[in-house]
Parts: structure tokens; sequence; C-alpha cells
């Protein structure tokens, strides 16, 4: 009953072996390993874009980035929501990378308008010198709330950031739970819906720790690998890297992966919503939860134990009717008893 995040779950076993089966012999250092050529052609595959530029990478905030970092000018500002993990929890990293700003979007369930956006462009790049310059899009899918935009919504978004002549970013750490609920395919998602680069996760996905890097137009791959590299972020011993991205997508196992942990999500939001001191505060659309309920509930489950998951006070001590929010992540290895005994202490 571990629901804190998805990335405290295990790495898949056909991931495990995979790196095992890597760990034979030698191999050439810095993406220059066999392996990379098999992952690159596989998800130029999944995107059908045989035109990209592929580069592996060990964590999402490198991911985020040094993918923005190659789209930004230093005088530019990077438009996000206000709840984009490039804002909240990369401890400003992709300020650091790009020298540039954040401005941010307002939403009202984790997903920025079209409208809501335009009205933000508007307001930058009009002091001429003395203000920030229009910079990327950044879009998080699935949100930071557990929403997910719709390729419309992407769609609009992006031809917002193209009147103005802004490129388009999608941080898709939770990638494959979006596109398995959409039940689209991953060019749908990304370059057709007008996005221009994508931070491709599988570590929150039963991965150990990879996460690709996506540039449609390959004009700009040599200044990506400079800049991974300027980063310290082009690891020596890549095959590893490359090992786990290709054990990740063969068969299909990322898909099924996210298949299962939004299954699980969708049972627990099934189980939520009969308990009446419950209150769900954004429709669950994939592996990700946030409720409300009395702190004397918390309190409760945790001791009827309930083993983890986040919230926003201490349920110890305060008032046990005011209400504290929590989050319950699902990952792919949550099983079907798994959820349902925390439903039963729920209950009970």
């Amino acid at each position: 009953m571990f629901f804190a995040s998805d990335n405290a779950g295990p790495a898949h076993p056909k991931v495990m072996d995979a790196l095992v089966a890597a760990n034979q012999g030698y191999a050439m250092g810095y993406g220059a390993d066999p392996i990379m050529d098999e992952v690159r052609a596989q998800i130029r595959d999944v995107f059908e874009a045989p035109e990209a530029a592929v580069y592996l990478i060990i964590n999402g905030t490198a991911a985020n980035s040094v993918l923005l970092a190659t789209m930004t000018k230093p005088w530019e500002t990077i438009f996000c929501t206000e709840c984009a993990h490039i804002h909240e929890d990369e401890c400003n990293a992709p300020e650091f990378f790009t020298s540039a700003k954040l401005t941010l979007v307002p939403t009202a369930d984790g997903k920025m308008t079209a409208d809501a956006l335009r009205q933000k462009i508007l307001g930058e790049e009009n002091r001429g010198v003395h203000g920030p310059q229009r910079g990327p899009l950044s879009i998080t899918q699935v949100t930071e709330k557990g929403t997910i935009y719709t390729l419309d919504e992407i769609r609009a978004l992006t031809a917002t950031a193209q009147e103005f002549g802004m490129q388009s970013h999608l941080d898709g750490a939770r990638f494959a739970n979006a596109m398995v609920a959409l039940d689209c395919s991953a060019a749908d998602m990304t370059w057709k819906a007008g996005i221009d680069t994508v931070s491709f996760g599988g570590t929150k996905n039963g991965a150990l720790g990879v996460e690709a890097c996506v540039i449609f137009n390959p004009e700009t791959a040599w200044e990506f690998e400079l800049r991974r590299k300027r980063g310290g972020h082009l690891l020596s011993k890549h095959r590893y890297l490359s090992a786990q991205m290709q054990a990740y997508l063969a068969d299909g196992l990322w898909l099924d992966m996210a298949q299962a942990a939004n299954a699980r999500c969708a049972q627990l939001a099934k189980g939520l919503r009969k308990h009446t001191a419950v209150e769900m505060l954004f429709a669950p659309q994939a592996n990700m939860i946030f409720f409300q309920m009395p702190r004397a509930e918390h309190k409760r489950m945790l001791d009827a134990g309930a083993v983890y998951y986040v919230m926003n006070g201490d349920p110890e001590t305060g008032d046990p009717d005011a209400p504290l929010v929590g989050r319950l992540v699902c990952d792919w290895s949550m099983t079907e008893a798994g959820v349902s005994q925390f439903l039963d202490l729920l209950h009970g």
C-alpha cells in the first residue's frame, strides 16, 4: 500500500535483466554502444519520426532542463503552468540551464488554456529591451494534478505558441500514462499536435533511471549534445541507459505498465468516491489522485496500517475535523489486492 509516488516503485524485472545482460564484456561509452543504435530506431518508430534526434539522460530534471536550454535564449521567458514540474519541483534547474525566467500561467485543474496562455504571452515582450522576450511553451503531461490535456487542448496551446513564433516542449515524465488514457499514438500527442521536443519518461513507469530527449527538428541536435556534455549529463557507461530503454520499449512493456498503473488508480478512485468524508479535488485521469478528508480520517488510516501516501499537513496534531489534502499515486507494480486493502481500511 505504498502510494507516495510512482518513482518510489520498483524497476520492472525485464529492465533489470536487460542491465545484467548489458553488463557482459566491453562496449564503447558516451552513447556509442550498439544498444543505443537499436534504441534510437525504437523511439523513432514509436514516434513515427524517422529523422528525430534521440538522446538519453538519467533523470527528468536534466531532460527538461537541457532540452529547454537548447530551445531558449538567456533573455527569453519560458511559459508553463503555475504547478508545472519545472516550476515546483526542479530547484530552478531550468532557469540555471537556460539563464531564462519562467512565466507562470494560472490553472484551475493543472491545465492551462489557450486563452490564459495568450494573455500571458501578450504580457511579455512588450517592453522592448527592458523586458524578457518570448521563449518556448512547456506543457506537463500528465499534469501535476493528475489531469490530462486532450489532443485538441495540446493543439490549441501549440497553435497559440506558433502564432507568436514560439516552440513547444512536452514534459512527459508520465508520457505513457497519458498516452494510454487518451488511446492515441505517441505521434498524435507530440509532433502531430505541434510539439517540437519531448522529455519521454521511463523512470516513473518501471525503469531504473532513464529518460529520452526527442527532438523532432534535428537541426538543433548538435547544440543539445554540447549542452548535455557541458551540463554533466552525458553518461560515460551509457550502455546502462540504453539497455533500460531497450527493455522498456520491447514488446510494448512501457504501455503494459502504464495501463496497469492507470487501472489501479481507477480502482482506487472508484472506492474513494464511496466514502462520504472524501472529496476528490480533480478528476483522476491517469495514475494520480488528489483528495481531501478530515485530519482524523487520515490519522485513522495511518494508524490502521496505510503504509504511506503524501498529505499537506500533520495528521497527528491540530483540529481533527480540519480537511487535509492527500495524494495517491499508483505505479505499475501496485496490485488489485493492494488497492483493495487500502480501501478496506478506508471504509473500515
